[in-house]
């Protein structure tokens, strides 16, 4: 898949959708810095990578935090020499109420970990692969800030998620020139620790949602992903795809 000795960041890495592409971009044989708030959980990713002879540096941290980003990428220059792909999949849901229950904090909470934090990692990402000349970053979106059909209860997070989409084209018109490709993956209903991994009337409820009448494995998610990020889609900057269930066409 065109990953091979490539530097990939991923974060959100310690479980579901992030796991799931740092097992996949291993097997690819790319090299790998994992990122996640739970030291823990990343570690252990970490070591099933090791036990498959993947190359793979964590870092546990927060991508809200400012310099995180930074750090990430340096630990990919130190170790790897330089970065070739970011999957920032980092993501939160937040409290699900109408927006006239929902707090400032809770918003405040939702926008700094869905889309400042992409903001921070464009900021430290791109000029890292402008100076190599190439590169590809994929931000983990949702079909929830792309489809006709509103969520009730999820103001906050179709609202960053929208603005993700709208950061992706301006990133990808920035720096088209300068090699470096930046898309959006669009995910649907996924089973995962944060979509509801575990309860099983959750997951009947939003697998019925989708015209396929499931939710995705984390691992199908995955497969988009290392998709954007190589070679094999080359002339693609600026989307934002939709892998989701045919949510986009659902009636409503």
């Amino acid at each position: 898949m065109g990953l091979q000795n490539k530097t990939i960041i991923i974060t959100g890495a310690s479980s579901g959708i992030g796991a799931a592409a740092a097992l996949l971009f291993s097997d690819a044989k790319a090299n790998l810095v994992l990122g996640a708030r739970r030291p823990a959980e990343l570690e252990a990713v970490a070591s099933r990578i090791r036990e498959r002879d993947g190359a793979v540096v964590i870092l546990s941290g927060d991508v809200i935090d400012d310099g995180y980003a930074d750090a990430l990428v340096e630990l990919a220059r130190t170790e790897f020499g330089g970065i070739d792909g970011a999957f920032n999949n980092a993501g939160s849901v937040g409290d699900m109420c109408p927006v006239s229950e929902m707090s400032l904090d809770n918003w405040s909470k939702v926008m700094a970990t869905n889309l400042t934090s992409a903001f921070l990692a464009a900021k430290a990402q791109i000029p890292a692969m402008v100076a190599r000349g190439r590169g590809s970053i994929v931000f983990t979106s949702s079909f929830v800030g792309y489809s006709n059909g509103g969520m009730p209860g999820m103001a906050a997070y179709a609202a960053s998620k929208a603005g993700l989409i709208g950061l992706v084209k301006s990133l990808a018109s920035e720096h088209a020139a300068d090699g470096v490709r930046v898309n959006a993956l669009l995910p649907g209903g996924t089973i995962t620790p944060s979509g509801g991994e575990g309860n099983v009337a959750t997951l009947d409820f939003v697998a019925n949602l989708h015209p396929m009448k499931r939710m995705a494995d984390a691992g199908e998610i995955a497969e988009a992903a290392l998709f954007l990020l190589s070679d094999r889609s080359s002339f693609m900057t600026g989307s934002p795809m939709l892998v989701d269930g045919g949510m986009s066409v659902r009636l409503v």
